[in-house]
This record gives C-alpha cells, structure tokens and sequence, in this order.
C-alpha cells in the first residue's frame, strides 16, 4: 500500500479544520497509509527583515529535510509549482505510485520553503495562485488526494 507523509509546518488551531483533516485521513485509509507531521513554526518578531526571514526560512524548511523518507518522492505546495486538473493530478499519483512506494507533500509555513528544500523536490504543485492560509491548504490536499483515488479506482465521487 503506498504511504503518504505529508509534513506541515504549524499546529492546527481550528476545530473545524481538524475534524475535516480527521475525516479526510479516515477516508484515505481505505487507499494509503497516511501520515501527518506538524512541525512548530518560527515565531515572527514584528520587525521583519530579509535576513530574518531567510533565518527563519532556512530553520523551517531544515526541520522539514529531517523529516523526508529517504526513498519518498517529495511534493512541495509552492507558487511556483505546476497546477493540475484534478483528472491530471489522479494520473500524476497513480504514475508515481508505480514507481515508488512513498509520496511525501510538503506544506512550508509562513514565509515559504527555502532555495535548499525546494531543490531537493521532485516536484512543485500549486494549488491556485491565490494565497490561502496553510492551515486550509492540509484540508485541499487530503481532499485532492481523496478525489485522486476515488477518479483512479473509478469510484462516485467525483463530478
């Protein structure tokens, strides 16, 4: 079974959010082996510089690159990434599932993921060009990611 590890960095706060994460990981445990790491943010001293928040960036993104499986094929949430229709992101897992038997996503935190983390990627995703809060991006992807298998296995759910 294919094991997807998606690391986050900051805690959900939100009840509402965290039952949606919990439905979505019960939903997916039919089609993966599903695991979610939060990992603390930096906090953001009110005056923000460059240097500050490349510090900040770097210290995240490297708390995260202790946290990849060797072996996973690495997805980062990011701006710059490619978007995909959801058919088209269906196909995109189940070609890496082929190949590799874990999939880790990556969701940075405020400020972003670093130059060094987003170089050891294998892939860029971005959901929409739209700035949204990282909290609700975890409940897009374990939503997407549903969708992917369900489009997959040929399953109603999808329209």
């Amino acid at each position: 079974m294919l094991h997807i590890d998606v690391i986050c960095v900051g805690k959900l706060k939100e009840i509402y959010l965290r039952d949606c994460i919990n439905e979505y990981s019960k939903r997916l445990s039919r089609y993966c082996n599903l695991s979610i790491v939060e990992l603390p943010d930096e906090k953001l001293p009110d005056k923000l510089n460059d240097k500050l928040a490349f510090d900040i960036k770097e210290r995240e993104s490297n708390n995260i690159l202790s946290h990849i499986r060797k072996d996973s094929y690495v997805v980062a949430l990011d701006l710059r990434g490619k978007q995909y229709s959801s058919e088209d992101f269906s196909r995109k897992l189940e070609n890496i599932s082929l190949i590799n038997s874990s999939i880790t996503f990556v969701i940075g935190g405020t400020l972003g993921l670093s130059d060094k983390l987003i170089s050891t990627c294998n892939e860029l995703v971005c959901f929409s060009k739209m700035t949204f809060p990282h909290q609700l991006i975890r409940v897009f992807l374990l939503e997407q990611i549903f969708r992917a298998f369900k489009i997959s296995n040929n399953e109603t759910y999808h329209r």
